[in-house]
């Protein structure tokens, strides 16, 4: 079944074990010399201020408590190794087969970013190139590229209509 390309599984473990967990798959990968298969391994956290009484500290917390996020190609080998880690419960996925996340699902849980490069501004015109709306060509209302997005105005059936997009769903019309 294995097609060659790596892609992201989600591992479930113990509530706590999450790091551990992620050790002990790199420390078997880099044992078995498996670099090329089992690619990355992620707990995925953010910092957090807490407020305590008088103390203010930033505390790490995981996005995802009892997860772990591998990149792996996808084989009986690997899933065999990451199953048999002390700590990890299965794969999620329907009775312990592996169902890798799409392209969208890695980004929006942010187990990856993507880099897009904007080269429009608020104002400018622009043609959606993605998306039911494919072809239509809009004005830039609002433009957020930490949050990858744009709300172009386009006219719809003779009325403005606002349309919120993916920055890379929308290209600057060169003039």
């Amino acid at each position: 079944m294995a097609d060659g390309t790596a892609k992201w599984y989600v591992v479930h473990t113990y509530s706590g074990y999450e790091n551990k967990v992620a050790n002990d798959i790199m420390t078997t990968v880099e044992n078995r010399n498996l670099q090329d298969m089992i690619l990355e391994v992620k707990v995925p956290t953010e910092i957090v201020t807490e407020k305590n009484g008088d103390k203010v500290k930033e505390v790490e917390h995981k996005l995802f408590p009892g997860y772990v996020f591998v990149k792996m190609v996808y084989t009986d080998e690997t899933w065999y190794i990451v199953r048999n880690i002390r700590g990890c419960t299965g794969f999620v996925g329907p009775s312990s087969k592996p169902v890798p996340l799409t392209d969208s699902e890695v980004y929006r849980l942010g187990v990856e970013t993507r880099v897009v490069e904007v080269n429009y501004q608020i104002g400018d015109s622009v043609r959606i190139i993605d998306g039911p709306l494919e072809d239509f060509i809009g004005v830039v209302d609002e433009l957020d590229v930490d949050k990858n997005y744009v709300c172009v105005t386009v006219s719809m059936f003779g009325r403005e209509t606002p349309v919120e997009l993916e920055l890379n769903q929308a290209e600057l019309i060169e003039e």
